[in-house]
């Protein structure tokens, strides 16, 4: 009687549609979901939790003879998700990912706000200053990268205004972008901070007037251009064994012209090697 009721019960079963072969022999390179909304929490380099809402994209790759993903999976694995997102946990969910849906190739963007509390600095009055932050993961046939990425805003003045001025200089706001591949625990602020510290100035939340009064002259003091910036910057992340890789830019918002200065570059530390090897 046991038997019946289980053979009743799977031909109760509505049919596996994706699981289902395909004949056109197609294979997919990327198939999942996008534009997901979820909440997290972020582990801080401090080891407390953040709370944020991220969006991901999930993606991994088809076989040629299988009829489509289980998208419901991607979905249940962040619902699913018990810790909070870091390097570590973040590279078990790309792992788990492709084991989960059986695919030897997938990938995983999680993109969201990320905030810092930082101390204004003559008066040390705190606020909160929010980043854009990524987490990127690529597996592919048993190897997976992670690269992190963050985007700070900061403040630069032309040194070319500060030349040919008999008094002030224009500055702007620029956006500086890192994306490193790692190899080790880097942390979101440790970039934020690299970003940061090759601008002409840091920006705040709050500041009062002896703090715009350091800001203004700390600036003008240091002037950069964008490709001064992105050259800082580079030293940086080039003297950083933990990061094998880096995309960086620099784009600064004119305030004396209707346009952008912009300057990016991109290094691989890992084929660099090898090319000097041969």
């Amino acid at each position: 009687m046991k038997q019946i009721h289980m053979a009743e019960r799977a031909a109760s079963q509505p049919p596996d549609v994706q699981g289902e072969a395909d004949p056109r022999r197609i294979p997919i390179d990327r198939v999942g979901v996008r534009g997901l909304r979820h909440p997290l929490q972020v582990e801080d380099r401090s080891g407390h939790r953040q709370a944020t809402v991220a969006e991901l994209t999930m993606t991994v790759s088809l076989a040629h003879d299988t009829k489509g993903a289980h998208m419901s999976r991607f979905v249940e694995m962040i619902n699913e998700l018990g810790e909070p997102l870091s390097v570590r946990s973040f590279r078990r969910l790309l792992e788990g990912m492709t084991e989960r849906l059986e695919a030897p190739n997938g990938e995983i963007e999680i993109r969201f706000p990320y905030f810092r509390q930082k101390h204004a600095p003559v008066s040390g009055v705190a606020s909160l200053m929010d980043y854009r932050a990524a987490f990127i993961g690529r597996r592919h046939d048993g190897h997976t990268d992670i690269w992190l990425q963050v985007a700070a805003p900061a403040t630069s003045l032309c040194p070319c205004s500060k030349k040919i001025s008999e008094y002030g200089a224009h500055n702007q706001r620029s956006e500086i972008m890192i994306e490193a591949r790692i190899e080790d625990i880097i942390w979101l602020e440790e970039l934020i901070e690299i970003a940061e510290g090759a601008a002409s100035a840091e920006v705040y939340g709050v500041l009062k007037r002896t703090d715009e009064k350091y800001v203004t002259e700390q600036a003008y003091d240091n002037p950069k251009f964008v490709e001064d910036i992105l050259r800082e910057l580079a030293i940086a992340l080039e003297a950083d064994e933990r990061i094998r890789a880096f995309r960086i830019s620099c784009e600064n918002f004119e305030s004396i012209h209707n346009h952008s200065a912009f300057a990016e570059l991109a290094r691989d530390k890992d084929k660099d090697k090898d090319a000097a090897l041969r």
